[in-house]
């Protein structure tokens, strides 16, 4: 591995000596990659627009960033930025001396790389279901064709850019990436064939959730148990970054965990209750100004949970209280504005009446 790690610090050196003047793109499209996108802003258009897609943006991302936590855990990779401090490649001669940015130090293991994974299961999510939507059964015509190839075109040139942006930043070495591409796509497609996400009861988003957080608590109690201690890279992250407050907690495993967890609970909740079904009555529900407005006041809702500082004092609490403001903020999204936007039209409608 060292020889694969060396060679993948090459990598890291030549972008960051050649694409200087690339630095902003690429602390971009990190940013832009991070799963906070589609949960915030690719969610809350799709779900209005169409439902399924919406419901499987969540699934696709959640499930994914929990199997990228499990192998993380399983495969204990290296990332660039401590790797080059503390490997004995270089033998008697100088390590090589990488450039860190605020988005490089993440806490958790690297491989592979979380972003990479996310932005192919979602944008594979999202280029099939356009691909779905313009198509439909026009898929044998030239036009068809040259369509399918542009998204298919814009989908790896996303990939590519993600990619390099998370080597550039030397947050991971290039197999990790091509891994989290490959996983990524491989889990977006096994959801084209999972049909019950679309109609789950609140009773089997609870167990999911519950299933998923106590699997990934009971491997790391288990493994600490037996002396493995499965945050070994904190103590990574806090030694080797430039600047202490480059190390935030919501990059460590169980931040990203109860996040996730409580936006699928959330969607659940919402999808299951009384709200969300009478905002679904009627020919509001189905009308372009109605669905609109939810997108609309959705992403302004959701920008300002996103926006509300945690305390980061107290890491139990930090990641209880982020689990509900996911929870709360889906719910909101989902169910509340919906119902409170059809309410209006229908009194609108009725005093038209």
């Amino acid at each position: 591995m060292d020889l694969l790690h060396g060679s993948g610090v090459q990598v890291v050196r030549y972008l960051q000596e050649n694409y200087q003047s690339s630095q902003d793109w690429f602390l971009f499209i990190s940013f832009a990659a991070d799963l906070k996108t589609t949960f915030f802003i690719f969610f809350p258009i799709w779900f209005h627009l169409r439902e399924a897609v919406g419901v499987k943006l969540i699934w696709v991302a959640v499930i994914g960033d929990w199997l990228n936590l499990v192998f993380k855990w399983i495969l204990f990779g290296q990332r660039p930025y401590w790797w080059v401090h503390e490997t004995s490649y270089y033998g008697n001669a100088s390590a090589p001396v990488i450039q860190q940015f605020p988005l490089t130090c993440e806490t958790g293991p690297g491989s592979p790389s979380g972003h990479a994974m996310g932005a192919a299961g979602v944008y594979y999510v999202m280029v099939t279901a356009l691909l779905s939507c313009v198509l439909g059964p026009q898929h044998r015509t030239c036009a068809a064709r040259c369509l399918r190839g542009l998204l298919w075109l814009a989908f790896w040139a996303v990939q590519v850019c993600v990619c390099l942006s998370r080597v550039f930043l030397a947050a991971h070495f290039p197999h990790q990436v091509i891994a989290g591409v490959i996983s990524g796509m491989v889990v977006a497609e096994a959801f084209d064939h999972i049909h019950s996400i679309y109609d789950v009861s609140l009773r089997r988003y609870l167990g999911t959730t519950l299933f998923l957080f106590g699997f990934a608590l009971g491997f790391y109690l288990l493994l600490k148990v037996l002396g493995v201690d499965l945050l070994w890279t904190l103590e990574k992250a806090k030694r080797w970054c430039d600047r202490p407050e480059w190390v935030h907690i919501e990059t460590t495993p169980f931040a990203g965990l109860l996040r996730n967890l409580g936006i699928l609970f959330g969607l659940g909740l919402a999808l299951n209750s009384q709200l969300y079904r009478e905002s679904c009555k009627g020919n509001v529900g189905r009308q372009l100004p109605f669905r609109l407005s939810c997108i609309a006041a959705s992403l302004l809702v959701l920008h300002l949970f996103d926006s509300f500082d945690l305390p980061t004092d107290r890491e139990i609490l930090f990641y209880l209280l982020s689990f509900c403001k996911n929870a709360a903020a889906h719910l909101c999204a989902v169910a509340l504005i919906p119902y409170c936007i059809a309410q209006v039209l229908w009194r609108g409608d009725k005093k038209l009446l």
